[in-house]
């Protein structure tokens, strides 16, 4: 009867990719990785691990780092699971993320910005009826997350707010065109 061999065992895909790295980074030699793993045990991975970024540090590689020996914004002010998740959002001004209840209630409270900055009739109407009709979409979508409470808006008086604030700026312009402007006064009179 032949011999058995005995199943060998997965290598763990934290090793291998451990391994990857310091490959990668010239810590050891590819040939290395087919003489089999280097450690066996928790504490030999630490070592191996610790070892690398030791080199890493000797080589100047942490160095110049952004942030390095300034404190973190915004350490010990509460306790946020999530900071960097939102540390994140706000650095690269990431919009659209999370559940629609929530981007329906900022796009809300934004409304009257977001239509001023329109110029035509057309434009606010195809707006506000789009703004609606994600509002009963999200209502619909059983995705979970925080209900939507957002209100829809109706069509016919934004378009009226939006003609009223229009031409209140339009005076305020007109008023403010029309208004006497101040003489500059020389320098000489102003010395006195």
């Amino acid at each position: 009867m032949p011999a058995r061999s005995e199943p060998q065992e997965p290598e763990d895909p934290r090793i291998t990719a451990m391994r990857y790295r310091l490959e990668r980074d010239g810590v050891i030699e590819p040939e290395e990785r087919t003489a089999g793993p280097r450690w066996s045990t928790a504490e030999e991975r630490a070592a191996v691990v610790e070892s690398a970024i030791q080199q890493a540090i000797r080589r100047g590689e942490f160095d110049d780092l952004p942030g390095a020996g300034k404190p973190l914004e915004g350490l010990g002010e509460r306790h946020d699971p999530d900071w960097w998740v939102r540390r994140k959002i706000e650095r690269e001004q990431l919009s659209g993320l999370g559940p629609p209840a929530l981007a329906l209630r900022v796009e809300h409270a934004e409304f009257a910005e977001r239509i001023d900055a329109l110029t035509h009739e057309r434009e606010v109407r195809e707006y506000v009826e789009d703004f609606n009709l994600r509002v009963r979409e999200a209502r619909l979508q059983l995705l979970g997350g925080p209900p939507v409470v957002t209100p829809e808006h109706d069509v016919e008086a934004e378009v009226a707010a939006w003609r009223e604030r229009r031409e209140a700026r339009a005076r305020a312009a007109a008023r403010a065109a029309a208004a006497p402007q101040p003489r500059p006064r020389r320098w000489w009179r102003r010395a006195r």
